[in-house]
């Protein structure tokens, strides 16, 4: 890789203290549980990506292109990869009005002819708002051996934007570890999905590249990025 350098629903509030003599004993504060949004989810998990999460792989990791976007929505991504002189292949499983739509990537055994890059947002599954659509993590660990599969049919890299803590699930540990594993890039800022004005939720999630290159050398530990 060429490296550009320099659900469970708790509740929220103290547990009362056992009440004296029988008396009723108050009931605890409720909020919204922590994995909650407060937005009805996208179908097939569709969210943009805003343009600066792109620009921060890219002011990291230097792309062998061309670029496959295989869940690109509505181009969010691929535009701004464009933008930087990659030429991008964008498809998806569901037409959103941009690139090439019915594509489902995990039916794909091979990479879209020239490309060396797969980029993506790929979908975290938590809605399971599709048929045959599994629920995180599993999908991700799925999608994720899937995209490797795919990659190393052509020693090419993937770069997938997921969140930070995914990456110290255990089974996904070993597969990162077995895995021609390059770089991480730690998004310093929190990415808002939706803008509702002032009824936008603060974000929620850290999230952080995951790059892969099957050039890295073996043995060589992954980089540790900030962007």
């Amino acid at each position: 890789m060429d490296l550009i350098l320099p659900q469970l629903d708790l509740p929220v509030g103290r547990i009362p203290d056992p009440a004296p003599n029988g008396a009723e004993r108050a009931k605890p504060v409720r909020g919204r549980p922590v994995h909650l949004s407060g937005y009805q989810r996208e179908g097939q998990d569709f969210y943009a990506t805003p343009a600066w999460v792109t620009e921060a792989l890219l002011k990291r990791v230097r792309l062998r292109g061309p670029v496959w976007e295989p869940c690109c929505g509505d181009g969010a991504m691929a535009r701004v990869l464009a933008e930087h002189g990659l030429d991008v292949v964008s498809t998806d499983i569901a037409d959103r009005g941009f690139g090439e739509a019915g594509v489902d990537f995990l039916d794909c055994l091979t990479v879209p002819r020239g490309c060396r890059s797969i980029v993506t947002n790929p979908p975290y599954g938590d809605s399971g708002s599709h048929e045959g659509q599994s629920r995180s993590p599993t999908a991700m660990r799925k999608f994720l051996s899937h995209a490797l599969m795919l990659t190393a049919q052509v020693d090419g890299q993937l770069a997938l934007l997921v969140r930070l803590q995914w990456i110290a699930g255990r089974f996904v540990a070993e597969a990162m570890s077995a895995a021609p594993f390059s770089a991480v890039i730690v998004l310093t800022r929190r990415i808002r999905w939706f803008d509702m004005a002032e009824k936008t939720n603060h974000a929620q999630h850290h999230h952080a590249w995951v790059v892969f290159d099957h050039a890295h050398p073996p043995g060589q530990p992954p980089a540790l990025l900030y962007g």
